[in-house]
């Protein structure tokens, strides 16, 4: 039987360690990945080998040959392009057609028993089977199901926490039958979990999991890399480590020489040659390479050092990696999570702060604190965009310098010449921080259309109907004027997709920038009819017939924000009396805090029953939200908001589907049966509610948080289009809000919290997934379980805190108490609580 190893991935989240070797190469106690991988298959007699390559190659076949020093026989398959999983398998086809064969990464550190699963294989009769295990944090694998017998039932690719439901995830270790490689294209990039098994499993095929006991770490991150390390010296992985155990959990190789002055706290390990002086410090899980020097008094705790670096007298180095041919000179201070790319220097009394990435060939000149990234990171962050683009404390978390890298990024996934519109809210930090968007847009050859200060609805609205093929916005985080946002849009206008954020996330930590030669920098200009051609579309969109007949009067309150700038456009064309407050913009105050909002509201109310208004509506400062009070002025919550709107467009067109996210009431489900209209279902996020929105036939969307979306104008959320499209619905029922909302029957449905360590979350989604058995099971976004009298309880992990959302409905309160009761000690279980 052969394996198949594939080693073509560039491994760009571990640059600069990968700017110049491939990821397989990487040392993991001072041998790589990949040597690791090859004893692992020779232990369990796999020598015959397959080894697929294609980001430098040649490094590859040079370091490991034809295999006879490993007493293993290696061949060797090149993609002249990445070829994706199945693809470069499919490259070696020649070599694998005459009997099963096994297929594993060269680039993660396991020891999981192949012989086992192959028996496993075997006896089961699997046309596939796929080596599964149990991790933490699923985000980054393919989460897999399978029943008792181990067959696959279900499987989704690199899911949002609300898709998660397991932690068990695929290790990419497969033992196939040879006919699976007549299901893969030749010549065509293709991959085993995206592309052909969900094709096998609709099929019917028999693929088969294998649930590992022993240990597998997907070496992909920095974080993963050190943690690789130490699991190595702490024997939680079975490795071949080629020393000698001076003392318990301190390893030598050959020819390091250690002073005996020297203070070594294992586990730890050191290369062959290396040398320890007098003096210097080796605390736990630190990694020397071979010919390392380590002059006296020199302090290492868990760094990793690959070969022929010098660590001068008195430097420090924690939890660091630093690339071979470095050297770090008399007391210099390299911190936490930083790294150091080959052949670097890092001058006397230096100081690299934590995170900071240093790729190869650089030097850091004497006394320099580099306390900003070279190579950008997250500041912490465990992805770059949050429920709200990128957001942070202004001047602190978002700075010009970040704006600028940000804008670069975007710039670089686009072509030169193309046109991005961008605006702002009122505030001055946004505006500040947008000339710096700006600015970095014309330098990678983007021409800007600049509406200045305007509603991001109007922003969205130009970027999808002009020639712009996206969008940058900057707002203040709603309750929080020390905060900014900046939303990146498509070419719809809508919020960038999650694999396009990944996109540019991955630009912006390489740093890669393309800039414009001289006579490439871009256009600035400035729309002058921006405003104007929205109101006159959206006018032209909805439905306003029988507004002007009914004298109608509303109060409207802008909060301070931009709305202020198109309400009266395109209220003095529609024909109602409207009393405006907070109509002006206000630079210094732009958001406000929940105590304002609260008193601004209540103000609203009164206003609206002392004018004896049809109803009021108060936008959010950039025009997007709106909240409700009714003619009694009475204010309606936002999920009893979603409701009414949604009866007055039901009862109106009485056919097409409308989109709500699953956390919203079923009693939405009720309303549309009742008026013959359908509801499909979609997950939290905005960009699922986008992308439904697009479908056919889609007659409404709401996200249940004073967000609307109007389809026959616009596929986004639009606080001012669902104003607009209010007031054509009240007008032609002539009836009042309160009387609507009256005929609509209340929901009994909870809401809680539970804090959830981020370690605990894939396995708090199987907990629930296995206590779930035997009931309906919707997994559209979380894990949503539905009784046999119709109440259900919804198990959903948030995607930015260590907590996990928890709804429940039922006919009557008592009853979904006991549903939310039930499934909260389920989840507090799971989480170790």
């Amino acid at each position: 039987m052969k394996a198949v190893v594939m080693a073509g991935g560039e491994g760009t989240r571990l640059r600069p360690m990968t700017a110049n070797q491939p990821k397989p190469l990487l040392p993991v106690i001072n041998r790589p990945i990949m040597e690791h991988v090859l004893r692992l298959l020779r232990r369990h007699g796999l020598t015959e080998t397959v080894v697929t390559v294609q980001f430098l190659a040649a490094l590859i076949r040079t370091y490991f040959g034809d295999g006879d020093e490993l007493g293993m026989n290696l061949h060797y398959a090149t993609e002249e392009m990445p070829l994706g999983t199945a693809g470069s398998v499919k490259n070696a086809a020649d070599k694998l057609r005459d009997d099963r064969f096994l297929v594993i990464s060269g680039d993660a550190l396991t020891d999981i028993d192949l012989t086992d699963m192959i028996r496993f294989h075997r006896e089961s009769g699997a046309l596939v089977t796929i080596g599964l295990k149990r991790v933490p944090n699923p985000l980054e694998f393919g989460i897999v199901i399978v029943d008792e017998q181990g067959r696959v039932q279900r499987f989704l690719e690199k899911p949002t926490w609300g898709q998660v439901f397991s932690d068990t995830v695929n290790t990419g270790i497969y033992v196939m039958e040879p006919e699976v490689l007549d299901e893969v294209a030749t010549g065509e990039a293709v991959d085993w979990s995206s592309d052909v098994f969900p094709r096998l499993l609709e099929r019917g095929a028999p693929l088969y999991g294998y649930v590992a006991e022993g240990y597998w770490e997907d070496v992909g991150t920095h974080e993963s890399y050190l943690k690789a390390q130490s699991d190595a010296l702490s024997g939680r992985v079975k490795i071949d480590i080629d020393a000698f155990e001076m003392s318990p959990g301190v390893w030598r190789a050959e020819g390091a020489y250690v002073d005996d002055e020297a203070v070594l706290k294992g586990p730890l390990y050191i290369g062959d040659y290396a040398k320890v002086e007098a003096g210097a410090e080796l605390r736990e899980y630190t990694v020397l390479g071979s010919n390392v020097v380590v002059r006296e008094g020199a302090f290492l705790h868990r760094a990793v050092v690959h070969d022929n670096v010098y660590i001068g007298p008195s430097a420090n180095l924690r939890g660091c990696v630093i690339g071979k041919n470095t050297d770090v000179m008399t007391g210099a201070r390299i911190e936490e999570s930083a790294v150091v790319g080959d052949e670097c220097v890092i001058e006397a009394e230096a100081y690299v702060s934590s995170g900071v990435k240093i790729y190869p060939f650089k030097t850091v000149e004497a006394g320099a604190m580099v306390n900003t990234s070279v190579i950008w990171e997250s500041r912490g962050q465990r992805t770059l965009f949050g429920p709200r683009g990128v957001s942070g404390l202004v001047n602190v978390e978002i700075t010009p310098e970040l704006c600028v890298r940000l804008a670069s990024a975007y710039a670089t996934t686009l072509k030169k010449g193309a046109s991005v519109v961008t605006s702002r809210d009122s505030s001055r930090a946004a505006r500040a921080l947008k000339r710096a968007v700006i600015s970095a847009l014309n330098a990678g050859a983007i021409d800007v259309l600049d509406l200045e200060a305007a509603p991001l609805p109007v922003a969205r609205f130009h970027t999808a109907r002009t020639a712009a093929v996206g969008g940058i916005a900057l707002r203040t985080t709603a309750g929080d004027p020390q905060s900014v946002d900046i939303v990146f849009m498509d070419a719809d206008g809508a919020d960038l997709s999650p694999a396009d954020q990944r996109k540019l996330e991955r630009v912006s930590a390489r740093q890669e920038f393309r800039r414009a030669f001289p006579g490439e920098i871009a256009e600035l200009s400035f729309p002058a009819r921006a405003v104007d051609d929205y109101a006159q579309e959206l006018l032209r969109c909805v439905d306003m017939s029988g507004v002007r007949e009914t004298g109608m009067k509303v109060v409207v309150d802008c909060a301070g924000g931009t709305s202020s700038l198109v309400l009266p456009s395109l209220l003095g064309r529609v024909g109602v009396d409207v009393l405006t407050v907070n109509s002006r913009l206000d630079d210094a105050s732009p958001t406000e805090t929940l105590a304002e909002r609260r008193r601004d509201l209540q103000r609203l109310s009164e206003l609206v029953s002392s004018a004896r208004a049809a109803f009021g509506v108060r936008f959010d400062p950039v025009g997007e939200r709106i909240a409700l009070v009714d003619e009694k002025g009475q204010l309606i919550n936002d999920e009893r908001a979603l409701l009414v709107v949604l009866d007055l467009v039901a009862a109106e067109r009485c056919r097409g589907r409308v989109a709500l996210p699953v956390t919203t009431t079923r009693v939405a489900e009720q309303v549309c049966r009742f008026h013959g209209v359908q509801v499909v279902w979609t997950a939290t996020s905005v960009d699922a509610l986008t992308a439904a929105a697009r479908g056919d036939d889609m007659i409404f969307a709401g996200d249940g948080r004073g967000g609307f979306i109007v389809p026959e104008f616009g596929h986004t959320v639009d606080g001012l289009a669902a104003f607009l499209r209010l007031l054509g619905l009240v007008a032609r029922t002539r009836l009042s809000l309160s009387r609507i909302g009256a005929r609509i029957p209340e929901a009994k449905m909870l809401k809680r919290t539970v804090p959830t360590p981020w370690a605990a979350k894939g396995a708090v989604m199987r907990s629930v997934i296995e206590a779930a058995e035997g009931y309906f099971i919707d997994t559209t976004d979380g894990v949503r379980v539905v009784t046999e009298d119709g109440g259900w309880a919804l198990v959903l992990p948030d995607p930015s805190d260590a907590v996990t959302h928890l709804w429940a409905e039922s006919h009557d309160m008592d009853s979904a108490q006991s549903l939310m009761d039930h499934w909260a000690a389920v989840v507090e279980r799971a989480a170790g609580r």
